[in-house]
């Protein structure tokens, strides 16, 4: 399968207010990312790797420079033209979860399709479909409280994964998880990865999760340290 440019930084620079002053979370980022690679964005807390990953995402600006990502300007989009990026082509993976506790499993699946008014049909064979994919079909009716941590996160990627984005961007997926929990979330990321060509960027410091990347961005103080492939 050949692959796109799916995400270019061009010498993104992002500042935030501090005191009287600023500080610089982000300094000169250029990068390129394609189809179906699977990156770690790797470096100590505040080193710039969530931030950078809000860019990507559309939740936030650079304050210099430009993000382009499936083809559009990060800075260029209003607040509805951002929304749409994301729920057409961005999937959000966070170490809190973010499940609605009153909603079943299906219900919190099957609310990013209903944000993109989905026949109902339509939306049950795609929920369904994700739930298999990470191995909880025989919990769809069940609510989140209900869960372990590890089947918690494995929802989360379900969701994220139910309207096929193009990316998927994970921030420390595997921080509330034990070993076996992390080893489990990660390959069935890295099936999916493989199956669906979906390209996964994961904001991390945890070795467990480095090891399965195939390339590597270390960041360090807002800089890229350096960028590593590993195939």
């Amino acid at each position: 399968m050949e692959s796109q440019t799916v995400i270019t930084l061009h010498s993104i620079i992002k500042r935030f207010p501090e005191g009287e002053g600023f500080f610089t979370a982000l300094n000169n980022i250029s990068l390129t990312i394609c189809s179906g690679e699977f990156v770690g964005l790797v470096g100590p807390s505040g080193s710039g790797k969530t931030t950078l990953l809000n860019i990507i995402g559309s939740l936030d600006i650079p304050s210099e420079g430009d993000a382009v990502v499936m083809g559009q300007s990060i800075s260029r989009l209003n607040a509805k033209e951002s929304a749409h990026l994301r729920n057409k082509h961005i999937g959000f993976i966070f170490q809190s979860y973010n499940l609605l506790p009153v909603y079943s499993v299906f219900e919190n699946i099957e609310f990013a399709l209903l944000l993109q008014k989905i026949p109902a049909n339509e939306r049950r064979k795609a929920v369904m479909e994700a739930l298999e994919w990470v191995g909880l079909t025989n919990k769809a009716k069940s609510r989140p409280a209900q869960l372990s941590g590890g089947e918690c996160q494995r929802v989360a990627i379900a969701r994220a994964m139910v309207k096929r984005p193009s990316v998927v961007l994970a921030d420390e997926p595997s921080a509330n998880l034990d070993a076996a929990n992390s080893h489990n979330i990660l390959q069935t990321m890295q099936k999916l990865n493989q199956e669906l060509n979906t390209t996964f960027l994961f904001a991390t410091h945890d070795e467990k999760v480095m090891q399965y990347m195939k390339r590597i961005i270390y960041l360090k103080d807002g800089v890229v340290e350096k960028d590593v492939s590993l195939l």
